[in-house]
């Protein structure tokens, strides 16, 4: 499901810094926002404008995650301050609530590359998490990092179906109607190379008509066509 020029529901677990300027920054794209936090106190962080859910407790408690959408959600971002709570509450959205499009904060590096490879997408403790978050959670097709002056090319991040492992990245680029521009792998970048494929984990770049990014996000979310 693409959330592209349409209003889909997201719930933030975790109301410090990150987890309100996420909660806000989401509504601010015109989607439907839950936010959980154990601490009610937590939602005062919320600007006076906000028009969210505001939900008491713990967010790997599936009742609270029903009290929050978690029926109709389209994506979940767990940003509160433990790694374990985080990666619990992921894996209990992914795994009993079959949301897909989940991203968890994480404290300690370390463990980036064991939750990636429980198919959960992590970001890091720096100044500009809320922002990757929002990268995480949004479809490259709702929210490109750079546009040309022009407008008709965008770069954007995409994440690939889990059948795209061990691709080729110009496959991947044909499929979407672009070129790869680079990857990020455990936090490093990457200039791809004709040998370069697809791990899992990569955050993988393309640029491409900003016309065809909704239609390229969609193809990389499915697997890939056999090209013989």
């Amino acid at each position: 499901m693409a959330c592209q020029n349409r209003t889909v529901h997201f719930i933030v677990m975790g109301c410090g810094r990150v987890g309100a300027a996420a909660a806000t920054a989401l509504e601010g794209h015109g989607h439907t926002v839950a936010v959980i936090d154990q601490d009610p106190a937590a939602f005062r962080r919320l600007p006076a404008d906000f028009t969210g859910q505001r939900v008491t407790g713990v967010g790997f408690d599936r009742e609270i995650l029903r009290q929050a959408g978690i029926a109709q959600a389209y994506g979940f971002a767990a940003v509160s301050s433990g790694d374990n709570s985080n990666v619990l509450a992921a894996r209990v959205v992914r795994e009993t609530f079959g949301v897909d499009n989940v991203v968890a904060r994480i404290y300690d590096p370390d463990r980036a590359e064991v939750y990636q490879r429980l198919g959960i997408a992590t970001v890091a403790t720096v100044p500009w998490a809320a922002d990757q978050v929002l990268r995480a959670v949004l479809p490259a097709g709702a929210a490109g990092e750079y546009q040309d002056p022009t407008g008709s090319l965008t770069l954007g991040r995409f994440d690939l179906h889990l059948d795209w492992v061990g691709a080729n990245l110009s496959a991947v680029a044909r499929a979407a109607g672009g070129r790869a521009a680079f990857l990020s792998r455990f936090g490093k970048a990457i200039l791809p190379t004709e040998a370069t494929v697809y791990q899992a984990g990569d955050a993988v770049y393309l640029i491409l008509p900003t016309d065809k990014m909704l239609a390229a996000e969609r193809a990389l979310a499915r697997p890939p066509e056999d090209e013989s």
